[in-house]
Parts: C-alpha cells; structure tokens; sequence
C-alpha cells in the first residue's frame, strides 16, 4: 500500500479535563480475550492512552488477548481534541471483560501532570503494578504553516508530545524506585510517531514536530532507563483510524470481501504487544514501522558523506564542498504530500 497512511500515527484519545480513573477490574482470571493457555503477556499489566477508538482500541484488545491485564485510557474527546459525548473507554473494557480478560477505564487527561499521575496509580491501585505503557492518545489540527494558528500548534503539541512525556516520566519513576527497592524491573514503553514524524507532511506542520519529537524522546528515554530494565522502542504506524480515514479516504478504504484488509489497526497491533512483552528483551531504542503485513525498521539519522577542511572555510569555500557532498549523496524521501 505504501506509506500514505502513517499519519494515523496516534489514537483518539487525550486532551481536555475530564475526572481520571473510573469502573473496576471486572473480568474473571487471566486469560485475555476469549483464548485459553498461556500468552505472550500474562500476568503482565499494560497501559494504553487513546485507547477508545482505532490503533489503542486494537491494542488494548490484543494485549487482552495475550493475558495481560488492561488500564484503557480515554477521554472520548473528538477528532479535533474536544469533548464528546460517550465514553468509549468503558466500551472497551466491556469486550475485554465479556472475554473473560481483566480491564478498568481511565479518564484522566494524560497530557496533564495530575492525569499522568493517575494513569499510573489507576494501575497499580487496582491490579498492584505497571509492566507496560502504550502512548498511543493524539488529535489532529491540519493547516498549511501560514494559517496555523498559534492555539492550533499548542494544543498538537500537547496531546502527542507533552501526552508522551508525562505518563514515560511517571511510570518511569515509578519503575525506577521499584528497581532501587531491589524488585526486578523489565518495563516496556512503546511510544507512537508516524511517517509524519519521519519524513514531514505538508499541512501538518504542528502534528509532524510533534511526532519527530516523539522519536527523540524515545531514543533519550531508552538510554536513560535501561539501568532501570525498562525498554524504549516507537512505531510509525499505517492504519485506517479516525485520523486517515477522511484525509486519506482513497488509501484507507477497506477491501472487497474476503480480500486481506491491510490498513485495520489489528494488524499494527501484533508488533506493539510484542514490544510490550519479555519476549522482547535487548530490544530497545529502535523505531519501527508498521502497516499490513509489513514491519520496516527504520534506520534514522546517520552520517552520510563528509570532507574536513583541516581549517576554517570561507563561506564560498564552505558552498563548493556542500554541493560537492551532495552530489554523491541520495536524494531525501519527500515529505509526504508533496509534488
């Protein structure tokens, strides 16, 4: 299908003020949903922001279904960020629970200090510990950068950057006093970006800052909390989401009958569980894309040619030797929507 679709980067979640934890643990046993045997994450407990709608609805789902116990965190709030009615958070802990799997909602504002915080505790309060953080909560605000208002910026970075940010640091934390009390540590965080993040797209400004920012705090995050047996790792994700779907309605429509659906968010998920489990142990600093069938490790920024003057170039000279280097140097991929 190619990569047109990586925008659906993020869920449907975060932004806004609503309460944070709510409902109960509900479900019987360990078993996820509706399978029988032991799973890639029993016993495990894994948090998931946005996790109403779309790519974190699949995720919690998945991980349910590998035997881990769910935190679905959602705000129900709409495409662009702002409150809607529901709360599909709950919808999901009913499947998950009608499955016989273990979940509770959260309704904390996860790009806020307090419904961070309360992520974290939502987990460890009810099922007495946090192996597994998904950040997966994001909105869209689409203008070309001349008519992007300043609101419009703010408000992107928030829920993707800042929504990242907070629950890492507080699950971190709590992470690295359990890892000092002398209690084993192997934590999972996999963080969102996009092929937004990785190459820009025209008229996402703001989103595409944002989730370029998501893949260095998943680099610095990873080398940071390793000591702490916590691993760090991103997805770029391809998906039909409420983010894509009408943006890319051409790429995201869903097949013919019978035909392999390669843009459902299911087919993501398969990957982020497995970053999310012990089964992914050393793996970790690493961005990955996924879409279909297909799962690409990205490779990043790395040196390319060079040429070292022995001393301080003139700017001309300075001119001469760039354009030199970069006729022997490939052309950048293009950022996705334009010519």
């Amino acid at each position: 299908m190619g990569d047109v679709g990586s925008f659906g980067g993020a869920g449907s979640g975060s932004s806004g003020s609503r309460g944070a934890a709510g409902g109960a643990a509900g479900g019987t046993g360990r078993g996820g949903t509706g399978r029988g045997g032991a799973g890639l994450c029993d016993g495990r407990v894994v948090a998931v922001t946005g996790a109403g709608r779309g790519l974190g609805r699949a995720h919690a789902l998945a991980f349910a279904a590998q035997g881990a116990r769910v935190v679905v965190n959602d705000l129900g709030v709409g495409l662009d960020g702002r409150p809607g009615p529901d709360s599909p958070a709950a919808r999901v802990v009913a499947e998950i629970r009608a499955a016989g799997g273990q979940a509770v909602a959260h309704g904390g504002d996860i790009a806020s200090p307090d419904g961070a915080a309360s992520l974290v505790s939502c987990a460890v309060d009810t099922f007495g510990r946090l192996d597994t953080l998904v950040n997966n909560a994001g909105f869209l605000r689409d203008r070309m950068l001349v008519n992007l208002d300043e609101d419009d910026w703010d408000a992107v970075m928030r829920v993707h950057l800042k929504g990242h940010f907070l629950p890492l640091q507080h699950a971190a934390r709590w992470w690295r006093a359990e890892a000092k009390a002398g209690r084993g540590v192997a934590a999972r965080v996999v963080n969102t970006s996009s092929g937004a993040g990785l190459l820009g797209s025209v008229g996402q400004g703001n989103y595409s800052a944002a989730k370029a920012g998501i893949l260095g705090l998943t680099l610095v995050a990873a080398a940071e909390m390793g000591r702490y047996g916590v691993q760090v790792n991103a997805v770029a994700p391809a998906a039909r989401t409420r983010m894509t779907e009408g943006a890319f309605a051409e790429a995201m429509a869903a097949p013919g009958e019978g035909e392999f659906d390669a843009m459902a968010p299911e087919n993501v998920s398969p990957l982020v569980v497995w970053l999310g489990s012990t089964a992914s142990a050393g793996v970790t600093g690493r961005v990955f894309e996924a879409e279909g069938g297909r799962i690409t490790v990205m490779e990043g920024w790395h040196p390319g040619p060079t040429t070292d003057h022995g001393a301080r170039w003139t700017p001309s000279e300075a001119g001469e030797a760039t354009l030199k280097l970069l006729a022997a140097t490939p052309p950048p991929l293009p950022a996705y929507g334009s010519a």
